[in-house]
C-alpha cells in the first residue's frame, strides 16, 4: 500500500517559495478527523479524557487545536507545564507524570492543580517535602515487571524499564496516599511502544482493570480513573496496517463491562496520553535535495539532518519517504523507484541518515522530499550538534492556507544563552545584523 503526503505538489513547492526548507509541515484537517475518531471511540464511557502527551510536540498551535476537542496535556516538566498554563489549561486537565522529577516541577505541578502521577513510592516523602501537602487526587505508575506478551509475541520489557512501582509498592503507596489526605486514587501503566494491531489497549486494559478491583478491596481506596497512558501505534512502513481505534475502544469497552462492571466500579473514568497517534501522522519533513555523491553508494545530500529528525540516527527508526520533484519537473511521488540511495544530512556523524539502501525514484538536486510521520517525536526531539539550527514549523490549515507556527532559529538563537561573555555578546549582535540584512 504507497503512502501519500497530505499536501500536494504544487500546494508544497508554493510553500517552500514562502518558507525555505527543511521545515516540519502540519495537517490540521487530519488532526481534527484523528481527535473526533478517538472521541467517538471511547464515548461509550462518560468520564474518558485524552491527554495528550505534550512530549510528543509542544507547539502550543497544535495543542491548541486539540483543546477544541476538551483534550488535556500529560505533562513530564517543569516546561511543559509552563505550556499549558499560558494555553490556559490547569486544575485536572492536566496530567503530571514524570519521573525522577526535580522539586521545582512538583511545585509548579501542584501550584497549577495538576493530578500528580507518582511513578515512585519514595517520590510521596518528597513531594511533601518540597511541594507541601498532598492533592486530594492522585495517581500512581504501575510496573509489573517481567515480558508484556500478547498473542503475536513479545511487545516490550517492563521489567527493565525504570518506570513504576511493583505491585507489593502499589498498594503501599495508595495506604500511604490516603492517609495523608488523598481521596480518589487513579491507576496508571504503559508497557509497550509503537504497538501494531488492536490488541494493547484492550490487553493493557484487562490487567488495570483486574488490578483496580483488587487494590480497591485491599486497601479501600476508591479508584475514580484507570490511566491506559499511550503506546498505540502509527503505520510508519507503507506495508503496516493502521490501528483501529474504534475497534481499539470496543474491545476496552468489553474488557470494562466484563471485569468492572460486575465489581460495582461501572463510575470509572478512563484516560488515555497518546501522543504519535495522536499527532505522528499528521506531520512531515520538508527538505530539499542539495548534493549527490557517487562512491561506494549512491548519497543524497539534503539540507535537513538529524538534529530536526533524530529518530532514524538514534533508534534506526523507519521513515517513509516520497519524492515530490521541481516546480517544473514531473510528480515524482508517482514514480516507480529506479535508484537505490542513502539519504543523508550534513552531520559529522555517519548515521546522520534519514534512509539507507532505498528504492526511490531517480533524485535531481533541488528536488522537494517529505519524510513522513513526523508529527510526533520530531521537532520536539531536535537538538544542535554542530551548531545546526532547528527548523520552521508550519501548520496546513483546512481552508487550504498555511501558518508559520515556529519560526527556524537564528544563530542568534544559538548563541543567545552566552550573553554572560564578551565574546557572546559580539556574537549575538554580529549574527542579529546579518540576519537584518538578509531579510
Amino acid at each position: 500500500m504507497p503512502k501519500h503526503p497530505f499536501v500536494s505538489k504544487d500546494r508544497l513547492v508554493d510553500i517552500a517559495d514562502h518558507v525555505p526548507t527543511p521545515f516540519h509541515l502540519y495537517d490540521e484537517a487530519g488532526i481534527r478527523a484523528n481527535a473526533e475518531a478517538v472521541l467517538d471511540a471511547f464515548s461509550w464511557n462518560p468520564g474518558f479524557k485524552e491527554y495528550f502527551a505534550v512530549k510528543a510536540n509542544p507547539n502550543p498551535a497544535l495543542i491548541s487545536i486539540l483543546r477544541d476537542y476538551g483534550f488535556g496535556c500529560d505533562c513530564s516538566s517543569d516546561t511543559e507545564l509552563m505550556i499549558a498554563d499560558a494555553l490556559g489549561i490547569g486544575g485536572s486537565d492536566i496530567m503530571f507524570s514524570s519521573n525522577d522529577t526535580p522539586a521545582a516541577d512538583f511545585r509548579l505541578a501542584r501550584d497549577l492543580g495538576a493530578i500528580i502521577n507518582f511513578d515512585d513510592i519514595s517520590h510521596i516523602d518528597f513531594f511533601e517535602r518540597v511541594a507541601g501537602p498532598i492533592p486530594e487526587t492522585v495517581s500512581c505508575r504501575f510496573n509489573p515487571g517481567g515480558l508484556f506478551r500478547l498473542a503475536n509475541g513479545i511487545m516490550d520489557n517492563p521489567g527493565d524499564s525504570k518506570y513504576g512501582m511493583t505491585r507489593e509498592q502499589l498498594a503501599q503507596a495508595y495506604r500511604m496516599l490516603a492517609d495523608r489526605g488523598a481521596k480518589t486514587f487513579g491507576l496508571h501503566a504503559f508497557l509497550a511502544s509503537n504497538t501494531h494491531g488492536n490488541e494493547y489497549y484492550p490487553a493493557l486494559a484487562r490487567i488495570l482493570f483486574e488490578l483496580a478491583v483488587d487494590i480497591a478491596r485491599e486497601t479501600g481506596v476508591r479508584i475514580g480513573f484507570i490511566n491506559l497512558s499511550g503506546g498505540v501505534g502509527i503505520p510508519y512502513r507503507p506495508d503496516e496496517e493502521p490501528c483501529d481505534i474504534r475497534a481499539i475502544g470496543e474491545g476496552v469497552r468489553r474488557a470494562y463491562e466484563e471485569v468492572l462492571v460486575p465489581a460495582g466500579m461501572d463510575d470509572v473514568a478512563l484516560c488515555a496520553e497518546m501522543g504519535r497517534f495522536m499527532m505522528g501522522p499528521y506531520g512531515c519533513l520538508v527538505t530539499r535535495a542539495i548534493h549527490e555523491k557517487h562512491i561506494y553508494k549512491d548519497y543524497i545530500g539534503v539540507d535537513a539532518n538529524a538534529c530536526n529528525l533524530i529518530r532514524p540516527a538514534m533508534y534506526d527508526a523507519y521513515h517513509h519517504i516520497t519524492v515530490m520533484g521541481q516546480a517544473n519537473g514531473p510528480d515524482k511521488s508517482r514514480m516507480p523507484a529506479s535508484r537505490t540511495y542513502d539519504v543523508v544530512g550534513n552531520l559529522c556523524e555517519n548515521n546522520d541518515k534519514f534512509a539507507h539502501d532505498r528504492e526511490l525514484p531517480e533524485i535531481e538536486t533541488g528536488d522537494l522530499l517529505v519524510i513522513h510521520d513526523t508529527g510526533a517525536h520530531g521537532h520536539s526531539m531536535g537538538y544542535n550538534y554542530n551548531g545546526r539550527l532547528r527548523s520552521a514549523e508550519v501548520l496546513l490549515r483546512t481552508d487550504g492556507s498555511c501558518e508559520l507556527i515556529r519560526r527556524a532559529e537564528t544563530p542568534a538563537d544559538y548563541f543567545s544563552t552566552l550573553d554572560v561573555l564578551p565574546v557572546g555578546r559580539a556574537l549575538i549582535e554580529r549574527t542579529r545584523a546579518q540576519h537584518a540584512s538578509d531579510s
